[in-house]
């Protein structure tokens, strides 16, 4: 490595200027002094014109804009094939996502229809598919269990003497809960986009995102349990209702349905052997083979042949009506029990939405505007819950056939939302027979992808120690709490390690890199030195009132200087010199008296007078242990506030009083002008303390030294 480095070849610069303080910088540069009134701001946001009115017309309708241009010869084959792969994907996974929902199966296949033909107009990104989710199941279905659990609906069978659950009812409500929340999260969004809030997403990091998605992955999967073993277990909600969940399930494993279990288990070896085959062979393939649309066929046809539900007692997906719902506005009397669960929906579906989104956007060079996502997603979901479906967002299996099969643009995604309808209106009803537990099973195995983000703790383990604890405790908060408060706390937990990080810095002394004008950490290089009486200090953060204070502490224990004792001694020694002085006046007065009496006497005495003047005292300032100036490196701090500006200027008084002149550099044009507008500058205080550079603030503390060296006086 050294010598490669060696090898290298060198590339010298010479330049010679003189030294600047931000007064002369800002009068060689010509500073700007622009400032524009709120009232300038607004008349300008509201000045309208034919250009500015077309343009936020089709930046609205994004489909008007690319549509009316789209390359038919070059995309319309691969995105009639992405189209038909994609909508024959929806029919199983809406199926088996809406038992997640805890809703009857067609109203998945409601889910992927209506909103695909929303985002199809209103969507900027070509490439994600748009649909039912495992997630946003998952946080719907603990909405409608919550709020309409079995017990509610359970009735007395007199002939039987038994307790019996009147499932029709139960559907009934727990479809307008999951259409309400889904419309109130779709609001949500809206008001978002339109407000021009689309960077919250910036909140949600990546190993937040992906750990709150595998924790959601074993919430779906404890769900679907009891499809898989044909018991009848009760579905919890609440903090540790994942714990109890499973306990139950555990306790009812003695009434397990052996044909149900064997369904699940033939289910899931057969899928997970066939998509190993099928990503064996993707590359010889023209479109991948849809097992789960083959496996559904299958269980379809032996159930109905072998009669599974009588003879076995295995449950099957029911009565699918054909045709669609007719709109049907929600229920608004239940929303406001739902308001947290609605804006959780909204920030996970949109999260995972633009995420996917950005990633193919910056693969295949184009844009996705976050705002306007937000606004498609709310109209995809606001609708939506108007035809009865539950919230949706993107699909990264979906997403990723889309993209193998030829799809191109969302041309895709609307040719599947065709299929969607030949399917609800002549083959949904063909499934009928399906065994429940073969959603069940295509659930498991759709999740193996979300199982493999176990593997970051690892890889984050060496990167970062911080973002490893933050996918731990968001892991851990989204399994003991439901996924709507562990959203929630995952969040605030994440704020608060950048908080932290804020309050706990690296505070260094730099030194100079020997015959450069770089400087760097001397705790951290063997071949940089520290100017001798001059102490250059930087903190890795920005200043504020958080950490202002321990700014303060770490910089006299750096610098070696505690002004506080070091003032509190020059007040003592000041006021034992106004007491010597004191004492002297007196007795120069007293023995002035005396003179006085002895001449006016005419006596003169033998003895001469003499007048006892007070030595000269040490001014502290002039102690050599202590620099000359200390300089604060401030290029890490990007703005101030009104407890920053106040720490600097005590520091530069309380430094100043001890005879040590205290200097900024690199600051940062906002950082400036916090100073200006914090109040900072003075008669005292000038821009002349501060330069755009470590090395010029130096070399003028050297040049002042100097200075001061050939009038005999200290700096």
């Amino acid at each position: 490595m050294v010598v490669e480095m060696e090898s290298r070849k060198r590339v010298g610069y010479h330049v010679e200027r003189d030294v600047m303080d931000e007064i002369v910088v800002d009068s060689v540069a010509e500073k700007l002094d622009v400032t524009t009134s709120v009232k300038d701001k607004l008349k300008e946001s509201m000045r309208c014109s034919g250009p500015q009115v077309k343009s936020c017309f089709l930046s609205c309708i994004p489909l008007l804009a690319w549509l009316p241009r789209y390359p038919f010869k070059e995309n319309a084959f691969g995105d009639l094939v992405s189209g038909i792969s994609v909508g024959i994907m929806h029919l199983p996974q809406g199926m088996a996502y809406a038992l997640l929902a805890a809703v009857p199966p067609v109203f998945g296949l409601y889910s992927s229809f209506y909103p695909i033909l929303i985002y199809f107009i209103f969507g900027t990104s070509k490439h994600i598919s748009v649909g039912t989710y495992a997630v946003m199941s998952v946080m719907i279905g603990s909405v409608t269990e919550r709020l309409a659990p079995d017990s509610d609906f359970t009735l007395w069978n007199n002939i039987s003497n038994s307790s019996e659950i009147n499932f029709e009812a139960r559907d009934i409500e727990r479809v307008k809960i999951a259409a309400a929340v889904t419309f109130l999260s779709g609001i949500f969004q809206l008001l978002l986009g339109l407000v021009q809030f689309g960077f919250v997403v910036t909140y949600l990091s990546e190993p937040l995102v992906r750990a709150y998605t595998t924790a959601a992955a074993i919430h779906v999967i404890v769900s679907q349990l009891k499809y898989s073993f044909g018991i009848s277990a009760t579905r919890f909600s609440g903090p540790l209702s994942l714990i109890y969940t499973v306990l139950e399930v555990c306790s009812l494993l003695g009434q397990t349905n052996i044909g149900t279990l064997v369904v699940s288990i033939v289910t899931i070896v057969c899928l997970i052997i066939a998509k190993e085959l099928n990503s064996w062979l993707a590359r010889k393939l023209p479109v991948p083979v849809p097992v789960e649309l083959i496996a559904i066929i299958i269980a379809t046809v032996l159930s109905w042949q072998f009669d599974f539900k009588t003879e076995y007692k295995v449950e099957v997906v029911g009565s699918i009506p054909s045709g669609l719902q007719p709109p049907k506005l929600p229920a608004f009397s239940m929303m406001g029990s739902m308001i947290g669960d609605a804006f959780a929906l909204a920030v996970v579906g949109y999260g995972i939405a633009i995420s996917l989104g950005r990633i193919f956007a910056l693969k295949y060079g184009y844009k996705v505007d976050s705002n306007q996502e937000l606004v498609a997603l709310g109209l995809s979901n606001s609708i939506g819950g108007v035809f009865q479906c539950f919230a949706i967002s993107c699909s990264m299996s979906r997403t990723m056939v889309q993209i193998s099969t030829g799809g191109k643009t969302q041309v895709a995604g609307a040719l599947s939302a065709i299929v969607m309808l030949v399917i609800l209106l002549w083959i949904g009803s063909l499934f009928e027979d399906l065994p429940k537990a073969v959603l069940a099973a295509i659930i498991y195995v759709n999740l193996h992808g979300m199982m493999k983000q176990f593997a970051d703790i690892p890889s984050l383990w060496r990167s970062n120690k911080v973002d490893m604890l933050v996918w731990l405790v968001t892991f851990v908060l989204t399994l003991l709490l439901n996924p709507d408060l562990g959203l929630a706390a995952s969040i605030a937990f994440s704020m608060l390690t950048v908080i932290f990080r804020t309050q706990l810095p690296k505070y260094s002394l730099l030194g100079q890199v020997p015959g450069t004008d770089i400087y760097r950490p001397v705790e951290d290089y063997n071949q940089v030195t520290q100017i001798p009486g001059i102490v250059i200090f930087r903190s890795s953060a920005t200043l504020y009132f958080a950490n202002a204070e321990m700014y303060t502490d770490h910089l006299y224990e750096k610098s070696g200087v505690d002004v506080t004792k070091l003032l509190n001694h020059k007040k003592k020694l000041e006021a034992k010199r106004l007491r010597q002085e004191k004492k002297e006046a007196k007795k120069k007065a007293k023995e002035t008296v005396e003179v006085s009496e002895l001449t006016g006497n005419g006596q003169q005495s033998g003895k001469d007078v003499v007048v006892v003047v007070a030595g000269p005292q040490l001014d502290p300032s002039l102690d050599p242990s202590l620099p000359k100036a200390i300089i604060l490196d401030l290029s890490p701090v990007n703005f101030l506030d009104t407890v920053g500006v106040k720490t600097l200027r005590n520091i530069i008084k309380d430094y100043g009083d001890a005879g040590v002149k205290v200097f900024l550099s690199g600051c940062q044009s906002c950082v400036i002008e916090n100073l200006e507008t914090g109040d900072f500058f003075s008669e005292k205080i000038t821009k002349a303390v501060i330069f755009s550079t470590v090395h010029d603030a130096v070399l003028h503390c050297q040049e002042e030294d100097t200075k001061k060296l050939k009038n005999g006086t200290h700096f």
